[in-house]
């Protein structure tokens, strides 16, 4: 029988696998393919889980790691995970922890290609206006190796167009990991200095990975914020890169790049020639015309016998005047008859004798006016005398001069025996003074009692 000693704790025997994991030189790196499973992007660490037809694996990606990561993984997808078999001990569960992410199925480039197209078509960088080419440049910039075919195509064909424009070249790797960084930073620089009409960016032809730093999204930013208008040469014809999407002009080769970006110098001044004798006859036909009409004008009756043009002006002058002088005088009539008409009624309707009148009545209100108030002022006067008199019978002073006096202790006035001790101070006023008094004895007398 096993002794319970024997017996291992469910966190030793967890310990106990994960240390033959973690020893297991198998299980230090495995590359695994499935399909994700369960997948939701989430702030910071990744939980999600890849299966195929037969089993499931949990999958643990940790922020540093997904940042990494170069396409957008969706649900379904197939991918290539390289990582450590683990365990994770609170629950007893092994998993895979996942140093690298990659699709599988398409190619990792190609669908990292499409996602980043849609992410910059949804930001509607490729829908951005595009900066027009000028037509007679003096400086291009190309940016491209030093060392290939592209930059000797470009200047070949840009000296035969126009020998007098200049070619400077910014040199850049166009191929490997640090191409794109190069490349940003002499569209930058370009811009920086930025005395260029125009920037070529190109290279030659090769595969989707050949072409890849033309897809990484740091460079279409930088084309896109260029201020020099930019045309993108890479690849063949039938290659499209993002660099081509979100540039100003687009064009199969390098010497496409060349031609539309320089003009043919004689096929210029011939055209300046056709435009300038175009130009001087289109002016001559106008002097010629207008030459024309400003005979036919000096020729007119107008200009021939000129005061024919203000006759008929002044002849209506005339007749306005004399129009407009007869209607006043009709007017000033007619308003000197209603004038003479509203005097003699005003006449008629003198205020005078009304006035007089008036100031007699108002003589006559004024006299008895004055004759009612002395009446009334003298019957008020004797009623006042009489109510002084009334008053000053009633007066408490007048009674006090007959004897009778108030007392008060302490301001207060005193009206019962009962609210006087023995040894108060009280005052006795007087009609003529107050005197101090102390109470040596109180008496009260007593009250007939109704209900005996």
């Amino acid at each position: 029988m096993v002794k319970s000693s024997e017996y291992l704790s469910v966190s030793e025997l967890t310990d106990y696998i994960k240390r033959k994991f973690t020893v297991d030189p198998y299980l230090k790196r495995v590359y695994v393919t499935g399909q994700l499973y369960n997948f939701h992007l989430r702030r910071g660490h990744q939980y999600f889980s890849i299966k195929d037809e037969q089993a499931v694996i949990g999958v643990a990606m940790f922020a540093p790691q997904f940042r990494k990561v170069q396409f957008q993984p969706k649900d379904g997808m197939k991918v290539l995970i390289t990582g450590r078999v683990d365990v994770y001990e609170p629950r007893g569960n092994y998993q895979l922890i996942a140093e690298t992410m990659e699709p599988d199925g398409l190619g990792a480039l190609y669908l990292r290609f499409k996602q980043m197209v849609q992410k910059l078509r949804g930001e509607g960088l490729f829908d951005l206006p595009k900066k027009p080419l000028p037509l007679v440049p003096r400086r291009i910039a190309v940016i491209t190796s030093p060392s290939g075919a592209v930059i000797r195509d470009i200047i070949t064909t840009a000296r035969r167009r126009d020998p007098k424009v200049q070619i400077i070249l910014f040199p850049s790797a166009v191929q490997g990991d640090d191409a794109a960084p190069q490349l940003v930073k002499q569209i930058e620089a370009v811009n920086r200095i930025g005395d260029f009409d125009d920037l070529i960016i190109g290279r030659g032809g090769g595969s989707l990975e050949d072409l890849w730093p033309f897809n990484e999204e740091s460079v279409a930013r930088a084309i896109a914020a260029s201020q020099v208008p930019v045309v993108s040469s890479v690849g063949h014809e039938t290659d499209t890169t993002i660099a081509d999407l979100v540039a100003d002009r687009r064009v199969a080769t390098p010497t496409a790049a060349a031609e539309v970006t320089t003009p043919v110098l004689t096929d210029l001044i011939s055209q300046l020639s056709t435009a300038k004798n175009r130009l001087v006859q289109a002016v001559n036909s106008q002097l010629k015309l207008s030459q024309q009409h400003l005979n036919e004008l000096t020729q007119s009756y107008i200009f021939q016998s000129p005061e024919r043009l203000y006759q008929g002006y002044e002849q209506n002058l005339s007749n306005l005047t004399t129009r407009m002088t007869a209607a006043f005088q009709h007017q000033l009539h007619q308003r000197s008859q209603i004038l003479n008409q509203r005097r003699m009624t005003l006449l008629h309707y003198s205020p005078a004798q009304r006035l007089n009148e008036s100031q007699h009545q108002l003589k006559e209100i004024t006299m008895k006016l004055q004759q009612i108030t002395k009446d009334k002022v003298q019957a008020d006067g004797q009623s006042l005398v009489t109510l002084i008199r009334q008053l000053d019978s009633l007066s408490p002073l007048k009674v006090m001069t007959r004897g009778y006096s108030y007392v008060s202790r302490d301001q207060h006035v005193i009206s019962s025996v009962g609210q006087l001790n023995n040894g108060d101070t009280v005052q006795l006023h007087f009609h003529d003074g107050s005197a101090d008094a102390q109470i040596t004895e109180t008496q009260a007398e007593e009250q007939n009692n109704d209900n005996n």
